[in-house]
């Protein structure tokens, strides 16, 4: 290198170190802002759980009981799902003996959790298995009402209300052709239509998760889903995403209960069930239901004594991404 080039480089390298410097201010501002962004986002969301489901405990991947001051003394509840618009949450009591089923609702009023009270389609008769359409409009429930149907056994059975101009109408039995011997409780419903049940025998024998289509309010016939190569004594309390794209279940083995997820793959075939981990398969869970936000799983756990019995919530965006 010639002495008069020294002058040259020094002043292209400290132009290359100015620029480097000025990359490393920028680059940190970036991260500054983005890490702020996201506590900020964060925050915010975590407001908005807070807002929507009235109460200050979100939980994480860690189940959490949900409201526990709905269960009266003495009693069981079971399971638990939100309006779409996330202003009423609807949930189910029953005696210890199982005897009796009832529907119970809270609303929100000026910011708070109403007083509960019976929901509008409760009757004498057992209700349970609630669910609401994606849009909001029918509500489906199980109940033993009976059917004034010829053929239709008295057990439990689907039933829908349908919402016109605000107002719920008078529940409606629906009729699937090849379950009228049988016992159906339990559905939910897709975007599409197609819905989601479980059928047994009358003396809960040989239960499976189903699904049939509807048409115009009508359904066709009820076809089994083979969900697990060895189901136990059965599957049941089906919970179906909106597009129908993964499902929530229940499999029994023995006396123990536990919540499995499986997805839909482009064939249109339920593939890769899997049991959800420890944390949340605890104690005897049943009766999925996921949030209309997508966001958390509620779900009924208890013992066979009918004692320790709560509804818990957990966040499942974690387990969704398994897809």
């Amino acid at each position: 290198m010639q002495l008069q080039e020294i002058p040259l480089v020094f002043n292209t390298f400290a132009s290359h170190c100015n620029k480097f410097y000025q990359m490393k201010y920028f680059f940190i501002t970036i991260c500054l802002f983005a890490g702020f962004t996201h506590c900020k986002n964060r925050t915010q969301s975590m407001q908005t759980d807070q807002e929507r489901f009235l109460t200050t405990e979100i939980p994480n991947q860690i189940p959490l009981v949900f409201k526990p001051s709905l269960t009266p003394a003495g009693k069981i509840i079971h399971r638990g799902v939100f309006s779409p618009d996330f202003k009423e949450y609807y949930y189910t009591i029953s005696d210890k003996q199982y005897q009796q089923f009832d529907v119970w609702m809270i609303q929100k009023e000026n910011g708070q959790w109403s007083v509960p009270q019976k929901a509008f389609f409760n009757s004498k008769f057992n209700e349970h298995g609630m669910s609401f359409s994606p849009d909001g409009q029918t509500l489906y429930f199980s109940s033993t009402r009976p059917t004034q149907v010829e053929g239709v056994v008295d057990t439990w059975h689907i039933w829908r209300c349908e919402k016109v101009n605000g107002k719920w109408g008078t529940p409606a039995f629906i009729d699937i052709p090849n379950c009228r011997d049988k016992l159906v409780s339990h559905p939910s419903v897709t975007q599409s239509g197609n819905l989601y049940f479980h059928v047994s025998n009358v003396d809960y024998s040989q239960m499976k998760v189903n699904m049939a289509k509807l048409t115009n309010g009508l359904s066709g016939p009820a076809k089994a889903l083979n969900l697990l190569p060895d189901q136990g004594i059965g599957t049941c309390t089906p919970y179906i995403s909106p597009k129908e794209d993964y499902l929530i279940f229940v499999n029994i083995k023995g006396t123990s209960l536990g919540l499995w997820l499986a997805f839909k793959n482009e064939a249109g075939n339920w593939v890769a069930p899997h049991r959800f981990n420890d944390t949340i398969n605890q104690q005897g869970q049943g009766n999925p239901s996921i949030t209309p936000d997508g966001k958390f799983l509620f779900f009924t756990t208890g013992d066979a004594t009918g004692n320790n019995w709560a509804v818990k919530w957990v966040n499942i965006l974690e387990e969704l991404d398994k897809q």
